[in-house]
């Protein structure tokens, strides 16, 4: 299966040096099941790339190599032209942070404790704990809406108030590039809109490279400035969203029939499911934004 828009897939190695993160070729693997072959791809500067695909496709696995949680069985992971793994790791978490898809934060920990672990990198011997921390950490849980949480215990808070305070503890981290797995779990409509246009504005305001997981194509979308669908652990298509979301890929990649017509908000391409009769029929909807 190619890919469409292959001349984004970072295959090319002139490329390759180019942007700041990338992976080249990898085989991810947990144990003896691989997940993926020969992946690769690369994440355009300043873009905010949303990773989509179905359940089980590789889009967590791929996010643990970019990150480097996981470590691929062949190829690799460049960051800043170096392999990932071959760089010490406070370096790496002081230009990439990482917002894992589960955290279990240690046992009576205050939210304001917590957020303030996302200032460990830049600590060091001659560098403790400082009034520009405490500034960045009462910024990130604001903008987070967690700063009225400050001195409750993570543990006794809502999964929705927990995922806001690791999102502040990225934030307070301080990084150019980002990477979320899906950053919305737990979040009612509201909230998931709310972490959005957080990314969206660290993004556009502040010129941070995001790479996110996300389970809904429309705010993907919507959100994203790069796209790249994963299916069976290969990348079928990349680009920008209006480039990339048609109703052909998504019954290819998600099995769904639908129409795509432009969202009346923002221009982007809305993802409207065949009705159930429709579906249960066999009649396959053409998208009219792609004839008019």
């Amino acid at each position: 299966m190619s890919p469409r828009n292959p001349a984004g897939s970072g295959t090319n190695n002139a490329r390759s040096t180019v942007n700041r993160l990338s992976a080249e070729n990898v085989t991810l693997a947990y144990d003896q099941r691989v997940i993926a072959e020969g992946l690769s791809v690369e994440i355009p500067d300043n873009s905010f790339t949303v990773i989509v695909g179905p359940n089980a496709c590789g889009k967590s696995t791929l996010l643990r190599a970019l990150s480097r949680m996981l470590k691929p069985n062949e190829g690799r992971v460049l960051l800043d032209g170096q392999v990932i793994q071959s760089m010490p790791a406070k370096k790496v978490a002081r230009t990439l942070g990482l917002l894992p898809q589960s955290s279990i934060a240690p046992d009576g920990i205050t939210v304001a404790d917590l957020v303030g672990r996302g200032r460990y990198p830049h600590q060091g011997v001659l560098r403790q704990w400082s009034a520009q921390d405490e500034r960045v950490v009462r910024e990130s849980m604001a903008r987070t809406g967690v700063g009225e949480l400050a001195d409750r215990y993570v543990d006794e808070l809502s999964g929705g108030q927990r995922q806001r305070v690791w999102i502040a503890m990225a934030l307070a981290q301080q990084t150019p590039l980002l990477l979320l797995d899906e950053p919305t779990t737990f979040l009612d409509i509201q909230h998931q809109i709310d972490v959005l246009d957080l990314c969206a504005e660290l993004h556009e305001e502040q010129g941070r490279t995001l790479v996110a997981v996300l389970h809904d194509l429309n705010h993907a979308a919507r959100y994203a400035t790069h796209l790249i669908a994963l299916k069976g652990g290969t990348v079928v298509a990349q680009g920008a969203p209006g480039d990339v979301v048609t109703a052909e890929l998504v019954e290819e990649v998600f099995g769904l029939r639908c129409q795509v017509i432009d969202d009346p908000e923002t221009g982007t391409p809305l993802v409207v499911p065949a009705a159930r009769k429709a579906r249960a029929g066999g009649v396959t909807k053409v998208a009219a934004a792609e004839t008019s």
